[in-house]
Parts: structure tokens; C-alpha cells; sequence
């Protein structure tokens, strides 16, 4: 079928096979580490600086990241990086079984995860296109990672929230540690061609320079950037809550928050598999605007909820609308790129996607320990709903700038100019 095309590709159906187990433990270690926390201190605020730490990396590091993608062995790197994390996920296993897990362990190895991951991401992000042998299936590889994280997303929360009631958050912290072996064994098994490597004569910082002229000197990854970044300051936080929906909004109890975290999960999936349904990239910058607002709207109706039911359905929404985003954001960046800044640009959209993250889940944390977390998310929404429409009335002139683009790398041929070429847009 079109929709697994990718797989075709047998480095990809390793990663694939290996980040569905890996991911399935790291989102069991999200959903207990934020029960963790508001469990030994009953604070929102609390929950927001743990989010604060774990992304701040992301935000310091990741640019530098881009630059080491473009000129080191990304397969390599991503061996070290995940056997890191696994390094991460054992020590707070340990701590938490052992009974000796205070809020400084957390925050601390929150950050160090953190610093694990603003590397890992966009080296990751990078990598994609050397598992596949045709770039035409690479808005299909992007799509069906995609799907793995969300299909994780779905299952790890929902395994979570029971191991949590029954043996505790050290369990799912363990498990997670194990999860690595999976991927860590996938990447090793992999045989990966040799890329030309980049000349190291230019300095870092100077490289650094360059990447970030090319990224916001042209409009259309710009708009892309900046609308991303907005919705993750503002709106991608609401998952830094939902500990306090979940016990105190909904009266539930941590199978409360995994079937939440779940739902989102099922809506993320879904918004996946539909771009991976996709033989084009034409066309996605819409989605990218309708996608931002639905997710606005979804948690503005999310926030006037009290019925669990209710919620579950919202929060779908929620998950649909930012993974259509997300995942179309990432296939028409990596479409357009010149291939010796890719790690650049993927250092860029990450930095997008989670370095705003720490200073929203900082202000979802404060704003809801003062006027509580149904406004803070009210606000939240709202703010999404006007950026998306902002988004919206930019596209014209958007892609008039992409169309030339488009044509250069054959996905428009260059004789469609006129009607032809706009209506394909």
C-alpha cells in the first residue's frame, strides 16, 4: 500500500520496528514523570519548571546541533544520543524504586535529557532522508514517523496510567531504560552509504551564520518557523497540565491522565496517517494554517470542560490538529532545503517545535497557580486560533515565493505556470 511505501526500504524498517518500542517507553516515562512530580508536590507551578528545565537545552543547544548534522556521521551520533538516554532513564528508575527520588533529581536529570535531546532531535530529524533511496518518499517517511511517535503516544500512556496505580512510577522509568535496546540494536544493524563529508574549514559560528540567513531570509520557511514557534510557546503546554485536569478538573486519579494523554495520541495518529496517505507536497501550506487553528480551538473548548467523556473527545481534536502541523511543517522544510544546510534547518525547526516549549510550560505552570489552569488554557487557545489566521493571509505571497522552488526540484514541471501551476498550489 501507498501509505507504507517507506517501508520498502529495509534501514527504514529498521528505525521503524526499533522507535515503535523505544517510544511506546519514553512516553510512559513522560506521563509517570509528570504524575511523579505533582504527586510529591501538589504544585502546577512545579510541573511547569520541570518542563521548563527539560526543554531549556533544546532552546541553548540546538542550533549547534543543525551545524554538527551537517559536517559529522549522523548515524553515529544517533547510537551515542540514545544510549544516553537510556543512561538517563536507569539512574531515575533507580532513584524512584530505591525511595531516595527528591525534586532536585528530577530537575536535574530533566535538564540532562534535555541536553541529550536538543542533539538527538534534529540529528534525527536529518537522518531520515538517508534511509530512504528516493525523495519522493520522503513526505511519507516523515509521515509515518510520525505515526510510530503518536502510535507510542496512544499505547505508552494508557500502559502508564496502570502501572502507575498498580506498581508505581519506577516501573514505567525501568522500562523505559530497556525500551532503548530496541532502537539503539536497529540503528546498529542498519548499513548506511557513506555521505561526502563537509569540509570543516569554516568555523562553526560562521556556518551557524549561514544557516540562519537562509532560514529567515526566505519568507516561506520563515512563516513556517514563526507560526510553529507560537503555537509551542503557547499552546503545546497544555499537555504540562493535564496532570491538574486530570486530578482536579476531572476528579480522576493517573488512568485519568493516561487515557487523556491516550486520546491525544489517537487524533495525532490519525492527522499522521492522513499525510501519509499523501503523494504530494503541494498543498500542505493550507493544512499547516487549518491544522494550527483547529488545535486553538480545541483546547479553548478543552478548557470549559468538567466531563471526562467530553474532554476525551476534545483532546483528539487537540492531537489531530498539532501533528498535522507539526508533520507538515517538517516534510515542506525538508522538501525545499539545499541538502548541505538540512541539519540546519532541522536545527531550526526544532528549536521552533520545543525550544519555545520551556517558556510556555513556565507560563502555563505560573499563570495557572494564579488564575488556574481552565483560564490559562482559555488564553492559550485563543492566542493559537488569531496566530493561524495571521498564518492564513500570508499564503498568497507565500507561494509565489515557494512556486520557484517547486519547479527547480520537479515537484511542478516547468512548463505549469499560469492557471495550471495555481491550481495545483
Amino acid at each position: 500500500m501507498s501509505i507504507f511505501r517507506a517501508l520498502h526500504y529495509k534501514n527504514y524498517r529498521l528505525f521503524f520496528s526499533g522507535q515503535v518500542i523505544s517510544l511506546i517507553g519514553t512516553w510512559m516515562q513522560q506521563v509517570a514523570l509528570s504524575w511523579l512530580v505533582y504527586r510529591l508536590t501538589n504544585s502546577a507551578l512545579l510541573l511547569g519548571v520541570v518542563g521548563f528545565f527539560s526543554q531549556l537545552p533544546g532552546l541553548l543547544f540546538t542550533v549547534f546541533a543543525g551545524v554538527i548534522a551537517d559536517r559529522y556521521n549522523r548515524h553515529r551520533m544517533l547510537i551515542v544520543t540514545q544510549s544516553l538516554a537510556m543512561v538517563q532513564a536507569f539512574v531515575l528508575s533507580i532513584l524512584v524504586l530505591t525511595n531516595t527520588i527528591q525534586i532536585w533529581h528530577i530537575v536535574l536529570l530533566s535538564t540532562l535529557l534535555g541536553l541529550v535531546n536538543a542533539f538527538d532531535i534534529p540529528i534525527r530529524q536529518s537522518f531520515t532522508i538517508e534511509m530512504i533511496d528516493r525523495k519522493e518518499d520522503l513526505g511519507n517517511a516523515i509521515a509515518l514517523n510520525s505515526s510510530i511517535f503518536n502510535m507510542a503516544r496512544l499505547i505508552g500512556p494508557s500502559i502508564a496510567g496502570i502501572i502507575i496505580a498498580v506498581a508505581g512510577e519506577g516501573v514505567c522509568f525501568l522500562i523505559n531504560a530497556l525500551s532503548y535496546l530496541a532502537v539503539i540494536a536497529s540503528l546498529m544493524m542498519m548499513t548506511i552509504h557513506k555521505r561526502k563529508p563537509k569540509s570543516r574549514e569554516t568555523h562553526i559560528l560562521e556556518e551557524l551564520r549561514e544557516g540562519w540567513r537562509y532560514t529567515f531570509g526566505f519568507g516561506p520557511i520563515r512563516a513556517i518557523l514563526l507560526l510553529l514557534a507560537t503555537v509551542s510557546m503557547i499552546g503545546v503546554p497544555y499537555q504540562i497540565l493535564m496532570p491538574v485536569f486530570a486530578r482536579d478538573i476531572l476528579h480522576g486519579g493517573p488512568r485519568t491522565l493516561g487515557f487523556l494523554m491516550a486520546m491525544a495520541g489517537i487524533g495525532a495518529l490519525a492527522g499522521a496517517l492522513f499525510l501519509a496517505r499523501r503523494k504530494s507536497v503541494l498543498g500542505l501550506e493550507k493544512m499547516i494554517a487549518g491544522a494550527a487553528c483547529i488545535f486553538g480551538i480545541g483546547i479553548t473548548i478543552f478548557s470549559f470542560s468538567r466531563v471526562v467523556g467530553l474532554s476525551m473527545l476534545i483532546i483528539l481534536f487537540c492531537g489531530f490538529g498539532i501533528m498535522i502541523q507539526m508533520a507538515s511543517s517538517n516534510t515542506i522544510l525538508q522538501t525545499i532545503v539545499d541538502e548541505d544546510k538540512r541539519g540546519r534547518i532541522m536545527s531550526f525547526y526544532t528549536l521552533a517545535f520545543t525550544g519555545m516549549v520551556p517558556f510556555g510550560s513556565l507560563f502555563a505552570g505560573g499563570v495557572a497557580s494564579k488564575i488556574g489552569a481552565p483560564s490559562t488554557l482559555l488564553i492559550s487557545g485563543l492566542l493559537c486560533i488569531i496566530a493561524s489566521c495571521l498564518f492564513a493571509r500570508k499564503l498568497p505571497a507565500l507561494r509565489k515565493e515557494m512556486h520557484p522552488v517547486y519547479v527547480r526540484k520537479g515537484i511542478i514541471p516547468e512548463v505549469a505556470t499560469g492557471l495550471q501551476a495555481t491550481t495545483r498550489l
